[in-house]
């Protein structure tokens, strides 16, 4: 494969402007991680957030690099790659979470990214440059996460219902006040060990293409790996507070105990995912199986046009990043 060849400095903006996203998903997933266990009451959101982003970066510890590899080497032909695609990619990227952000629209980072790399490569190369095996598996999870996310929701509210049939609230409300802190500690580390991994990938892409990192090793350099974490937990650390009342509140209301059923079934898909080593959206996996939860109480106890309103934002989202990708490619094809 051709070597390319840029300067340090150049070479240094894109990986900063890589962190730059890195923090942003922090940031825009923090409600994911923190908003059932806020809206419950069980930890005040400072609280919350401290032990998301406390536990974002244990998770480079816990789960294995495959995840990266997925982005790294098998989303985009990596000959197709260069600091045009990756600087398309990520302002794309960056935009799209702005937008939604601003607009307290709980989007997916992690397919506005996959959206970046696929609008920036086409822009420069054409839909040869995809990569068919890769993006499929990318695809496919966006309709398995959140189902997966409400099964687990819902059969473990089922579960729990069935155990503590005989229980008062009150003793069932104080068990799981306790319990939630699990499931939220557990939530923010497969949070943290997906969600990390896909800036990591574009990161070791680039590094790939420059000469700076072999193809064949099995995982970025370590450099990379921490900087991906620490990024993604300060982003976290500081906190989307727009989108906590949208995930906490609106879509359904949550008991201490539905909070635990919900973060356990989003823990439970974003750990085997990043096992499996596909890229999902943290975003889409907690909505499932928050909306899960409440539809093992009650159907009605769902706010269905707001769950609705969320599904349009990931609709758009991979189309609307890859159209801002191209764009960002093409000027950056002329400033750059």
């Amino acid at each position: 494969m051709h070597t390319l060849h840029i300067s340090l400095t150049l070479l240094v903006f894109l990986v900063a402007l890589a962190l730059v996203f890195d923090f942003m998903n922090g940031f825009h997933d923090s409600a994911n991680a923190i908003a059932t266990v806020v809206s419950t009451g069980v930890l005040k959101p400072q609280m919350a957030v401290l032990m998301a982003a406390f536990f974002n970066f244990v998770a480079i510890f816990v789960v294995s690099m495959k995840v990266a590899a997925t982005i790294g080497k098998d989303t985009i032909d990596p000959g197709v790659v260069d600091h045009y695609v990756i600087f398309g990619a990520l302002v794309g990227a960056i935009v799209w979470n702005v937008i939604t952000w601003y607009y307290g629209m709980p989007s997916s980072s992690s397919h506005a990214l996959i959206g970046g790399l696929v609008g920036s490569a086409v822009a420069k190369a054409g839909t040869g440059a995809l990569n068919a095996a890769g993006l499929t598996k990318t695809v496919v999870f966006i309709v398995v996460a959140p189902v997966m996310g409400f099964v687990l929701g819902t059969l473990i509210m089922l579960i729990v219902s069935w155990l503590f049939v005989r229980s008062t609230p009150r003793k069932v409300d104080g068990w799981f006040r306790r319990l939630q802190l699990f499931s939220a500690a557990s939530y923010s580390l497969g949070h943290g060990g997906n969600d990390a991994q896909k800036t990591m990938g574009i990161i070791w892409m680039l590094l790939i293409a420059t000469g700076n990192s072999s193809a064949a090793s099995k995982y970025p350099p370590y450099w990379v790996i921490i900087a991906c974490f620490a990024a993604i937990s300060f982003g976290t650390l500081f906190g989307g507070w727009r989108i906590v009342k949208t995930m906490g509140q609106r879509i359904t209301k949550l008991k201490p105990v539905g909070g635990f059923c919900a973060e356990t079934g989003g823990a439970i898909t974003l750990l085997m995912a990043s096992f499996w080593g596909v890229p999902v959206s943290t975003t889409h996996t907690i909505t499932g199986a928050i909306v899960g939860v409440g539809a093992a109480q009650k159907m009605s106890s769902v706010r269905w046009g707001v769950a609705g309103n969320i599904v349009w934002a990931w609709i758009f989202t991979i189309p609307a990043s890859a159209f801002m990708a191209a764009i960002a490619w093409w000027i950056g094809t002329k400033i750059l």
